[in-house]
Parts: C-alpha cells; sequence; structure tokens
C-alpha cells in the first residue's frame, strides 16, 4: 500500500469542489482561502442537522454519523455526513445538501469517493448511495456505475496535482459565479477584465446555478 505524503492527501470534499469549478476548489485548499453566504451556511447547518439528528430509516438499521473516513489506496481523507448499514451487510453513504435534488451532479463524485473509501475500510462492495435535499427533504438514490467510478478517481487525481502544483486555474465568469460564497476573492469579471479575456470569449459555460456547500 502506497504511503502518501501529508500534502498529497485529497479531501473528498475536495472532489466535487473541483467538480463544481476548479478555481474554487484551488482558493479553498492551496491558498487556504474561505468565506461564507448564505448558501454556505445554509449547508454548514444542513451538515450539523446530519450529525445531530435522530431520525432513523428503521430499527435495524445501523446509522454513523460523521464517520471519518479514508482510502490507503487513493490517498483520500474526509467524513461521511451520514453512513447507514443495514442489516443484510449493505453499506450506504448519505450526503446532505441544501441544493434541490435534480441539482446534485457535482455531489454525485462526493458521494461516489465516499463510497470507494468504505469500500476499502469495511472489505465489501458499496454499490450505491444517496443524497439527501434539507430544502425538499428528499432522498436522490445514486448508483455507483464504473463511468461514475472512473471519473471520480480522475477527479480525485486533478485535484491532487492541483494541490501538489499550487495551481490556482483563472476565473470562468459564468453562472457558476452568483452563488459562490469566494466571488469577492476570486473577482471572476475583474481579472478576466485584466488578463483580456471576455465573458463571451469563455469556452465552459455553466448549464445552471448549481450551489457547493
Amino acid at each position: 500500500m502506497k504511503e502518501w505524503l501529508d500534502e498529497e492527501l485529497v479531501a473528498v470534499s475536495a472532489v466535487e469542489h473541483y467538480s463544481y469549478c476548479p478555481r474554487q476548489c484551488a482558493l479553498i485548499y492551496v491558498e487556504c482561502v474561505y468565506e461564507d453566504n448564505e448558501f454556505t451556511l445554509r449547508g454548514s447547518f444542513a451538515h450539523a442537522r446530519a450529525d445531530e439528528s435522530d431520525e432513523t430509516v428503521d430499527g435495524q438499521v445501523l446509522i454513523e454519523r460523521a464517520l471519518p473516513i479514508w482510502s490507503d489506496e487513493y490517498g483520500l481523507v474526509g467524513r461521511a455526513d451520514v453512513v447507514e448499514i443495514h442489516p443484510d451487510g449493505t453499506i450506504l453513504p448519505v450526503e446532505y445538501k441544501v441544493t434541490p435534488k435534480n441539482k446534485m451532479r457535482h455531489a454525485e463524485f462526493q458521494l461516489c469517493a465516499q463510497a470507494i473509501c468504505l469500500e476499502e475500510m469495511f472489505g465489501r462492495a458499496v454499490l450505491r448511495g444517496a443524497t439527501y435535499s434539507s430544502s425538499s427533504h428528499q432522498r436522490r438514490e445514486v448508483v455507483f456505475t464504473q463511468e461514475l467510478r472512473n471519473k471520480t478517481l480522475e477527479i480525485v487525481e486533478l485535484v491532487r496535482s492541483l494541490i501538489i502544483n499550487k495551481d490556482v486555474p483563472p476565473p470562468v465568469d459564468d453562472a457558476r459565479c452568483h452563488n459562490c460564497s469566494l466571488v469577492h476573492v476570486c473577482f471572476p469579471s475583474e481579472v478576466n477584465r485584466l488578463r483580456g479575456i471576455s465573458v463571451e470569449d469563455l469556452i465552459f459555460k455553466a448549464s445552471d446555478k448549481e450551489v457547493v456547500e
């Protein structure tokens, strides 16, 4: 098993941040910059409720909250909001978000990274998990397909490279920026203006206004 240096370890939460915006990820995990806004505070409250909630699936399901997780194989560390351990041995991670359940594609990568850690820790397959929207109080099942696993591990390596090389990508200045708590640190429009890049020149356009807590 590979021994990782501290600076080579990737936080599970960084996987979602990178999927949402590589620059946001770099500002948090390379520059150590973070600011709260309405959405991140709501997200923190949702995570706190997950840690303290006394809700149960049924009397036979063991529920672990705020469970420390890791993968020595892939150099991952983090914490799972909720992990359900069912009587038949099924392990099901549940990630709590304030985002509506139909806008959680970035959270699926974070959830899959949790599953990869849990598989190594428990020595058994974790085939599915769920995202829980605290705004709608609904769960959405996520199946950990091979495609999702491959993409998740690809993002893990991209995050590791970004952190090791202390790389901070340029801002995108698109729909993702509106609800980002780091917009006043990132200065996307101002930085791109100085770089001589207009909004119309940007290749990547976000398809919606998802929020990462």
